[in-house]
């Protein structure tokens, strides 16, 4: 196996290892169908790490000749690689954790399409909870045994290197108290608790420190999985993404980011608003260095304004501190492992989160589905913040996704329409979030995709 060849074939590491004939042929029928471009994008945002740009049609098209196919023999399969990135390769050998998150990318897009679509009612809250937790336990994520310990860090891909360097020392104080870190697996916020955690686990001696890294085929090119992921999950879509952090979070912790933040910080409150979770333990602490005050009264100011203080009270903000944010989320552990045996609940997955349909179901950022958007007050705060999700959700996608970005270059900026103040709070919150860098990586300067209307 060699990075000078023009052909590589890859053997199966981490997942897939052991297949009988009919699996085989199963994994090679699926190779070639419809899940096919799914499959190559995925597989070339794993080798691509590294990657300094988080506009997915400009990664498309530098390896325009990549290819992947599925090769049949005796053992099982293995994975013929058309030319793809040097960087996933040194001395001419794959890079170890790659070739597991390239085969953990195959476990995935394979499970979803033969054992997940069409078996699953996917317009029914049961049913795609359902999904969720399969694609979860397929992919060896949920634990039994395991006092509650799993902590999700939620936060930008572009962040300077203050907050980069506060990340690590966050995940550096969970690991030293034995917590493990799930993120959605890409750059900056995302990778830096990991690292921080990793020194942490090592100098602990914990030997099997767990970095768990969910992502979904339209993002995974943007926000290329971090080398330090050693449990990757594919989601068939952004919402069950969301709903699979949630669902395996014991606590989750927000640093500064950008719109995709905003969206998950949103997709949280539109679940702990509702009357039936309010009794649930879900710990979330906003925090980032002294520098970043700014940015989370921005947010605080724009939660409170649109949702109400009702909504502020579900989070706490402490800046400057990662010791005591660690020891914070120690205290909150216990008192989720409490609720949870006294409800004779699984550690492993909350199953007693109750979901509305409004927040599992795919939102398509087209032109006309963002115009529509209700984005006013008259509506209840739950409701509201399902509508605000769904815009942040939509920017993403003009901002780094191949399909809005496309929409955009043809039929301009996205329009968002709505009340006075609440357009006026998301213009502030934008704006800032522009003017701090926070909408791009490695960009001089940010063409808006978005157009405000109030």
């Amino acid at each position: 196996m060699s990075p000078s060849s023009n052909i590589v074939e890859v053997t199966p590491e981490g997942s897939l290892e052991v297949l009988s004939q009919q699996e085989v042929d199963r994994l090679r029928q699926l190779g070639q169908g419809d899940q096919h471009d799914i499959l190559r994008r995925c597989a070339l945002a794993v080798l691509n790490v590294g990657s300094r740009t988080d506009d997915t049609r400009e990664i498309l098209a530098q390896y325009a000749s990549f290819d992947i196919s599925i090769l049949q023999q005796d053992r099982g399969v293995k994975l013929a690689l058309k030319d793809p990135p040097a960087d996933a390769f040194v001395a001419g050998k794959m890079i170890r954790g790659i070739r597991e998150q390239l085969f953990a990318v195959l476990r995935d897009v394979v499970y979803i399409d033969s054992e997940i679509t069409g078996h699953f009612d996917l317009d029914d809250i049961e049913g795609t909870t359902n999904a969720v937790f399969h694609i979860l336990r397929n992919a060896g994520v949920l634990r039994v045994g395991r006092d509650p310990n799993l902590v999700v860090c939620w936060g930008g891909h572009a962040i300077g290197r203050e907050e980069y360097d506060y990340t690590k020392e966050v995940g550096y104080q969970l690991g030293l108290r034995g917590m493990d870190v799930c993120t959605g697996c890409g750059s900056g916020a995302m990778k830096g608790p990991m690292k921080g955690a990793a020194i942490a686990h090592a100098k602990q001696r914990v030997r099997d420190g767990r970095y768990v890294g969910i992502s979904e085929p339209g993002i995974i090119a943007a926000e290329s999985p971090n080398p330090i992921v050693n449990e990757l999950v594919i989601m068939p879509d952004m919402e069950k993404r969301l709903e699979a952090f949630v669902r395996v979070a014991h606590a989750i912790v927000i640093f500064p980011g950008g719109v995709g933040t905003a969206e998950e910080l949103l997709f949280l409150l539109g679940i702990m608003m509702k009357p039936e979770n309010r009794d649930i333990p879900v710990p979330l602490v906003l925090t980032g260095p002294a520098a970043s005050a700014e940015y989370f009264d921005t947010i605080d100011r724009f939660v409170g304004a649109t949702l109400g203080d009702e909504a502020r009270q579900l989070y706490r903000i402490a800046l400057a501190d990662p010791p005591g944010v660690a020891e914070m989320l120690g205290a909150d552990l216990e008192d989720v492992r409490l609720f949870r045996r006294s409800q004779q609940d699984a550690f492993y997955f909350n199953w007693r989160l109750r979901l509305d349909r409004d927040l599992q179901a795919p939102f398509d950022a087209t032109h006309e589905a963002m115009r529509g958007l209700q984005l006013d007050r008259q509506q209840g705060a739950h409701d509201l913040a399902v509508n605000l999700r769904r815009a942040f959700s939509g920017l993403v996608a003009g901002n780094v996704k191949e399909n809005g970005i496309r929409a955009i270059e043809e039929y301009g900026p996205f329009e968002l329409r709505g009340e006075a103040e609440v357009v006026n709070c998301l213009d502030e919150l934008l704006a800032a979030f522009v003017a701090q860098g926070r909408m791009r990586l490695a960009a001089d300067s940010y063409q808006p995709c978005y157009r405000l209307v109030a």
